[in-house]
């Protein structure tokens, strides 16, 4: 058994794993954004079963920039040197879209976090992700939402 799902994704479809500090800080946030979104969505479920227009809009308000940007912002001086790095190189990246409803300092530091979330998941460092999401949200004031 693979240790992490990405090593197990990966596995069954044959594919050999290639060094993360390679991709571009737009890549791991892509892939983070899906992190923390599969995060809070079974969250959610896993609180109880209830109608799925409720869990969306519970949801969507948790996963989006401003949010993740608060999110972000509150967890910053939790994260390690490495994490504070990849931050950066997300934050400072150059999307070629914009967020339909956040500034566009909230959609750069929310994709900073994504792309902290799809590295540590890439790294296999699922346990370090959930510390972090936690904490976010614990200390952004999220948990009466979720």
């Amino acid at each position: 058994m693979a240790d992490s799902l990405n090593e197990y994704i990966n596995d069954k479809f044959g594919i050999d794993s290639k060094d993360i500090r390679t991709y571009s800080p737009l890549t791991l946030a892509y892939i983070g954004d899906a992190v923390f979104d599969l995060v809070i969505r079974s969250v959610l479920v896993n609180r109880g079963n209830t109608a799925v227009n409720n869990l969306h809009k519970k949801a969507s308000a948790i996963v989006k920039a401003p949010t993740q940007a608060a999110i972000a912002a509150a967890i910053m001086d939790d994260m390690t040197e490495e994490e504070r790095d990849v931050f950066r190189r997300g934050r400072n990246s150059k999307p070629h879209t914009k967020a339909k409803n956040a500034s566009t300092i909230e959609y750069l530091e929310a994709t900073g976090f994504e792309a902290v979330m799809g590295y540590l998941y890439l790294l296999g460092n699922t346990d370090r992700a959930m510390e972090l999401i936690k904490l976010g949200i614990d200390r952004a004031g999220l948990n009466d939402i979720l």
